[in-house]
């Protein structure tokens, strides 16, 4: 009995952990580029001695779903939206390189070009973009920002700098407490993109989130997570009738 209550208390742990990835997941519908979190369960062996028979039920981590999201066009020239694979690179935090496909840019009082989430934009080398003052300025496919300087004539158009954007697998991007991507082998951070279209202008890219679907697994979750509290407590039930039993079988 205790094995049956073993493996209803750990599997009522991982639905309550699934819950909190589905949870997350709906607060970011609304969220540009966000990737929905995946969680999965799997059977695990308790180790010891004796005859190995409680497993536990463990949640795991497969990562994140990394469809694209869907497209919204804005007509805005500091909306952007990457290309399945890219990501554009942003500064972190802790001063790192993170990535992300929120492709809602903006200019700063003081000249930087920043996400929507105040995220410092990278260029090629690494370091966060500033643009100059400038009466007009152009976004290119490939990342390439080009600005008209005040008091100029569109002839003297000059490229500024050029953003930073890698083409790299979700396999091998995992996803930090601050919602940016970063390498799963930070030994080996990925290279930025040759010359070649990347993004398109005016349009974001959406949460993939399917908010109909969240809702239902989410209600999945909370019956499952109910029978299991029932077996535990029938559990329970058994084994103080079993302990009657046997006490006044004394």
């Amino acid at each position: 009995m205790d094995k049956a209550l073993y493996v209803a208390m750990t599997g009522a742990r991982a639905s309550l952990q699934a819950q909190g990835a589905v949870s997350h997941n709906l607060a970011n519908v609304d969220t540009k580029g966000f990737k929905a979190a995946l969680a999965a369960t799997e059977a695990f062996k308790i180790p010891g001695q004796g005859f190995p028979s409680r497993v536990d039920a463990v949640l795991t981590d497969p990562g994140f779903d990394s469809r694209t999201g869907t497209q919204m066009v804005t007509g805005r020239s500091l909306d952007v939206s990457l290309q399945p694979g890219r990501w554009l690179a942003v500064q972190a935090p802790d001063g790192g390189t993170a990535y992300t496909r929120n492709g809602e840019l903006s200019v700063t009082p003081n000249g930087q070009l920043v996400t929507n989430g105040g995220r410092a934009v990278l260029d090629e080398n690494g370091n966060p973009i500033a643009i100059p003052p400038a009466q007009s300025f152009d976004l290119g496919a490939d990342g390439t920002i080009s600005i008209v300087p005040q008091g100029e004539g569109p002839q003297t158009m000059a490229m500024v700098a050029r953003m930073r954007i890698v083409d790299v697998p979700a396999s091998q991007l995992a996803r930090g407490a601050d919602g940016l991507m970063r390498p799963a082998d930070p030994a080996q951070p990925p290279p930025p993109m040759a010359q070649g279209n990347s993004l398109t202008t005016g349009v974001l890219e959406g949460s993939n989130v399917d908010a109909a679907g969240a809702l239902v697994q989410m209600i999945q979750l909370q019956r499952q997570f109910e029978m299991q509290v029932k077996v535990i407590r029938t559990g329970d039930d058994m084994a103080q009738s079993s302990n009657q039993l046997l006490r006044l079988g004394g």
